[in-house]
């Protein structure tokens, strides 16, 4: 039997996942995975200077804590430093873009957990084609690539490969 978790297990300690130095790359480094829980829960770090490129969640609300560094938030009605501490409520729909600063940034995202994907037959492709790259999949969180021209993934901002 599996053992649940309690409302007072400690899930991570930002101290042991950040560590001081800027982070080298971008990428989640925690995530929520409790199998049968109602929210997601990512911890991701940007590089200095790193970029995560303009993109919309069409789904979900999702809340951005900045737990380390610093950067910036640009949304289509404008752009905000942000700072440890800084809290923001991303509205389902919104087109976003986060660049980290000198130090990269750390942060905290939350929202509703999606329903789980199902596997079904996609289109055709000719023989020799390339396969789409909708049906791919972000290595890092898993989610699936719904965009074809997707630099990079629309949950945790991880680059997706190319070519």
């Amino acid at each position: 039997m599996q053992s649940r978790r309690t409302p007072t297990d400690v899930l991570a300690r930002m101290d042991s996942l950040l560590g001081e130095e800027p982070p080298a790359r971008s990428g989640a480094v925690w995530r929520l995975s409790e199998g049968d829980r109602q929210l997601d829960a990512n911890v991701i770090r940007l590089a200095p200077g790193t970029e995560v490129p303009a993109h919309v969640e069409p789904d979900v609300d999702v809340l951005l804590y900045v737990v380390g560094g610093g950067g910036r938030l640009r949304t289509d009605e404008g752009a905000v430093d942000l700072s440890p501490g800084s809290l923001v409520a991303l509205p389902r729909g919104t087109s976003r873009a986060l660049s980290a600063g000198a130090q990269g940034m750390a942060h905290l995202t939350v929202h509703r957990r999606r329903q789980g994907l199902s596997i079904r037959q996609g289109p055709s492709r000719p023989v020799g084609g390339v396969p789409s790259v909708a049906a791919a999949a972000c290595a890092a969180c898993g989610r699936r690539v719904r965009e074809a021209d997707a630099l990079y993934c629309a949950r945790c901002g991880t680059a997706l490969p190319t070519g």
